[in-house]
């Protein structure tokens, strides 16, 4: 029974479940006998709620749809919440020591909404410390093992909710991206990620409310279907972020005609980004099944200062993520407890000037303009959702690729900046595997707010390549 249930897609537990044909009592056992048996080898799930909590939960699940009441699609649905979201009277570390002890008093909104929707939230998922590089390691948890081999890295920083999703340990999963959160752990672990159009899913955003445009909440999955039912979730306006997006229509309707489709193949920027032997031959497997599609795929090479949209980048980024930690930093007690990737970060952003903002922002809002001219062209643009394969779980990170150095915590993941400095929907999917047995990806960036076309896109792509995501080394 345990895994009947974690082999279903999240579509299909739930319409299990409201047609009463599985019980949640049954699926919550199911997930809890998996987790209990695959989590300690993995460690992407946190803070496990009590056993006997979590089945009595289930249990008024099932009374309510006996009923005849459900609380939405994931009623009754096992869900953990990557741990640099707060979800009410649960623990929340953003894997940093100094809030070890830490425990939430109000879910964050988009947590507020999957738990209207009938999630039960049994832990939490795993992350780098403050989420910072794509290696989900930090000094509270330690490190989250790739399901494809234990002695990889799952990427992050939702490395945790893909590495679960990858072992069937959750149905769905919640995640973040500012830079591939989302994207390079779905590539690192055989699952979807889809980073939204910039608002799409609201955020609280702490104290300041304006500011912190990169970052953004978003969906896993293993299918597109059950991606776009979190997101569905997910989205839509809330008046405590200002910035947040009115409602849309984000049911999809189905897989998109493809044929004539034009595609901007970005592969490795023209040579400018470095790429590990043998993930350029993977993705294009991808490129292959698109052609067979109907589509029309041009490789090119973006006509812009690459090097000025990485320094922008660089401090757009440092100044998002280090203002709301300042208390942190000036206090020298706690500064000892902060790591080399906050630490850049501060370097970086204590240095800054407001015309250095203002300059970062111009390049940003060119680089925009820029793709927007080329979805004049195209249809959608396509680029590598990660240049390495998972690598060496006891590396802090990547410091070269194929022998060019990388300057800084995250240079080697340049690759995924370019759709967040826009905002652009993003649907990361898997493309095969390379010679090593490991997985790799490819992001498919959509026009401006256009998400459910770039969800329908992908769900095309999905059924033509006969993907079958997670890892089967678990079953």
């Amino acid at each position: 029974m345990t895994d009947d249930v974690s082999r279903l897609s999240a579509i299909a537990l739930s319409n299990a479940i409201h047609a009463r044909r599985i019980s949640c009592a049954a699926v919550m056992e199911g997930y809890l006998d998996r987790i209990s048996r695959f989590n300690p080898e993995i460690n992407a799930i946190l803070y496990l709620r009590q056993h006997d909590t979590l089945m009595e939960e289930a249990r008024a699940c099932d009374r309510e749809l006996a009923a005849g009441h459900s609380r939405g699609w994931m009623h009754g649905f096992p869900q953990a919440v990557k741990d640099l979201s707060e979800v009410r009277d649960m623990p929340c570390s953003w894997g940093s020591p100094i809030f070890r002890d830490f425990r939430s008093s109000a879910d964050s909104i988009h947590v507020e909404r999957m738990r209207r929707a009938g999630a039960i939230f049994i832990g939490k998922t795993n992350t780098p410390e403050f989420g910072l590089g794509s290696h989900t390691t930090n000094p509270v948890h330690g490190p989250t093992r790739n399901p494809f081999d234990l002695s990889k890295s799952a990427g992050g920083s939702s490395g945790g909710a893909a590495a679960a999703l990858a072992a069937h340990l959750l149905p769905v999963a919640d995640g973040s991206d500012m830079m591939g959160s989302l994207r390079n752990p779905a590539a690192f672990n055989n699952v979807i990620g889809f980073r939204p159009s910039y608002g799409r899913v609201p955020n609280s955003k702490g104290a300041e409310c304006f500011f912190g445009q990169l970052g953004i909440a978003g969906p896993m999955g293993r299918t597109i279907d059950d991606v776009a039912g979190l997101l569905a979730i997910q989205s839509g306006y809330d008046p405590r972020d200002p910035l947040s997006l009115a409602d849309d229509d984000l049911v999809l309707r189905g897989p998109a005609d493809t044929k004539g489709m034009k595609l901007a193949w970005l592969g490795d920027f023209g040579g400018y980004l470095a790429f590990e032997p043998g993930v350029l031959d993977v993705d294009r497997k991808a490129l292959d099944v698109l052609s067979g599609l109907g589509c029309e795929v041009d490789e090119i090479v973006p006509a812009f200062d690459l090097p000025e949209l990485w320094k922008a980048w660089v401090i757009l980024r440092s100044f998002s993520v280090t203002h709301g930690l300042r208390a942190l930093f000036d206090n020298p007690q706690t500064r000892t407890l902060l790591n080399r990737q906050i630490l850049f970060e501060f370097d970086e952003a204590l240095s800054q000037k407001a015309s250095d903002l203002h300059a970062a922002s111009v390049v940003r809002t060119n680089w925009y303009r820029y793709l927007c001219g080329l979805f004049e062209r195209y249809d959608f643009i396509l680029m590598p959702a990660a240049q390495v394969f998972p690598f060496d779980l006891n590396l802090a990170w990547p410091e070269e690729i194929d022998g060019k150095p990388m300057s800084t915590y995250h240079r080697w993941m340049e690759v995924v900046i370019g759709p967040t400095m826009a905002g652009l929907p993003v649907a990361a999917m898997p493309a095969g595997f390379g010679t090593n047995g490991l997985p790799s990806g490819i992001q498919i960036v959509g026009p401006p707010r256009r998400d459910r076309a770039t969800l329908e896109f992908a769900l095309a792509y999905e059924r033509a390549a006969g993907i079958e995501t997670g890892a089967r080394r678990w079953f």
